[in-house]
């Protein structure tokens, strides 16, 4: 790819979208950080070297998100986009009352991955270069119990991606699906599970430019959970069943 100087990342106010922000600075991009937190959006533009753009938006809100893209574009081209944002929390089907955290988890994980994309597709086949990326979850590989929404969210991204991968592929625009292992952010402070092969997230984000630099269309990240997740896309589904149930479960959001 050519050198990267405007990126545009969502899901900016902490974990993967903050690392994946820190080493682009580094390099001398300019960003574009949107997220719901003014406050940790402001913290972490200043601590980076270089002129930044803050976007306070929910992703869940369209018409908010292409603005901060149109406004973005207004100030010249960009190379790469990352919709970061994500969230988890605990699912059970059981209850009916999980179907609103269900549906909050679908529109953040992967409506607004299809919203923040959208606006740079057409000026990005102008220029005949530019790179999407996108972030399933090794969780996207085998539903986990107690997980449902937060798996099948993930799973789309990742066929949602591949889905436009082929569609972009003879424009120059490169789609990137990067399927993190677990990485020690927020999001996972909390897991009452033991978390194997735990990945600092700065080390998550260096790797992860790598890919991106690559045009990789999709990599797993530790190396190690690239593995596991060859394994468990080969596992019977009886074996898997008698391995998946004993696993602990995230925490419902008890209202």
């Amino acid at each position: 790819m050519s050198p990267v100087t405007r990126v545009f990342i969502t899901g900016a106010s902490s974990g993967i979208g903050a690392a994946l922000a820190a080493v682009y600075a580094q390099r001398g991009a300019q960003l574009a950080l949107l997220g719901r937190r003014q406050d940790a959006l402001q913290a972490l533009a200043d601590s980076l070297p270089g002129e930044h753009r803050i976007y306070a938006v929910d992703v869940r809100d369209r018409a908010a998100l292409h603005a901060a893209a149109a406004d973005f574009l207004a100030a010249g081209a960009v190379d790469v986009v990352i919709a970061s944002a994500g969230i988890s929390v605990g699912t059970s089907t059981e209850y009916p009352d999980d179907f609103e955290v269900f549906e909050s988890i679908i529109a953040t994980n992967l409506n607004a991955t299809v919203s923040t994309f959208e606006p740079f597709i057409a000026p990005m086949k102008k220029r005949g270069r530019g790179c999407l990326v996108g972030i399933a979850s090794v969780a996207a590989v085998r539903g986990l119990p107690g997980a449902g929404a937060y798996s099948a969210s993930k799973a789309a991204v990742k066929s949602y991606c591949e889905s436009l991968r082929v569609e972009l592929c003879l424009s120059g625009v490169k789609v990137v699906t990067l399927a993190p292992g677990f990485i020690r952010t927020p999001m996972t402070a909390g897991n009452p599970y033991k978390m194997p092969f735990l990945m600092p997230v700065e080390r998550f984000a260096q790797q992860a430019v790598r890919a991106i630099d690559g045009g990789v269309s999709y990599i797993v990240l530790p190396w190690q959970m690239r593995w596991v997740a060859r394994l468990l896309a080969l596992v019977p589904n009886r074996l898997y069943d008698y391995l998946a149930v004993r696993r602990q479960r995230k925490p419902r959001q008890v209202r």
